[in-house]
């Protein structure tokens, strides 16, 4: 079992969080605890992975940001949970590899599927074993995941966690419209209140408005 190779608590503008770093080669990831744990229950868990345009920047290119606010919020709601900070920029094909996508996609139209295939990357790179190795050093084993992505639901399922799924709705906006599309018709992603906008017009205006 790995466990933390650091542990700080972290006041910040969303509450007071314990944060336990847990390294992986070059690479960095966290669990963020918010409020006392009761592990006898299901625990509240986003697994978020790192994306630095987001989730510093607050581009509008993508839901990272605001999945990770409203997953805080429904947290702080409950009075408990994890985030679990996943150094994974890009589904896992990192930073310049993100930007040179987005380059394809805003030069050629291409959806960040077939971006990411072009630049000859998997369509999603990211892997969940360390993140379940992450919840189980803090003892838990059975989760409401916070997530609209199956394939992060089956991660946990076949590691033998008791889980259920919550979805993290934040709606679409002209910039991102296309993408949410994309995620729901051809990564699964459950998003059935996505937004009219997620149409071919929609594309052009995200192409347009960059």
């Amino acid at each position: 079992m790995v466990q933390s190779e650091a542990h700080t608590t972290l006041p910040t503008d969303y509450g007071t969080f314990q944060a336990y770093a847990f390294p992986e080669g070059d690479l960095c990831h966290m669990c963020l605890v918010y409020g006392e744990l009761d592990v006898t229950q299901p625990v509240l868990v986003r697994f978020h992975s790192k994306c630095t345009t987001g989730d510093v920047f607050s581009s509008q290119r993508c839901d990272c940001r605001a999945q990770l606010v409203e997953a805080i919020r429904i947290i702080q709601e409950a009075g408990s949970g994890i985030i679990v900070y996943l150094d994974q920029e890009g589904r896992g094909i990192g930073l310049l590899a993100k930007l040179q996508a987005y380059e394809l996609q805003e030069k050629h139209g291409l959806d960040t599927v077939d971006a990411n295939l072009a630049l000859g990357h998997p369509i999603d790179a990211r892997t969940y074993d360390l993140a379940i190795e992450m919840l189980r050093s803090l003892d838990v084993s059975k989760v409401t995941l916070l997530t609209n992505n199956p394939r992060k639901l089956a991660s946990l399922e076949r590691a033998g966690f008791e889980v259920s799924r919550r979805e993290v709705f934040t709606g679409a906006s002209p910039f991102n419209a296309g993408y949410l599309a994309t995620k729901r018709e051809r990564l699964d992603h459950q998003l059935p209140m996505l937004l009219e906008m997620a149409s071919v017009g929609a594309d052009e205006r995200v192409i347009d408005a960059i």
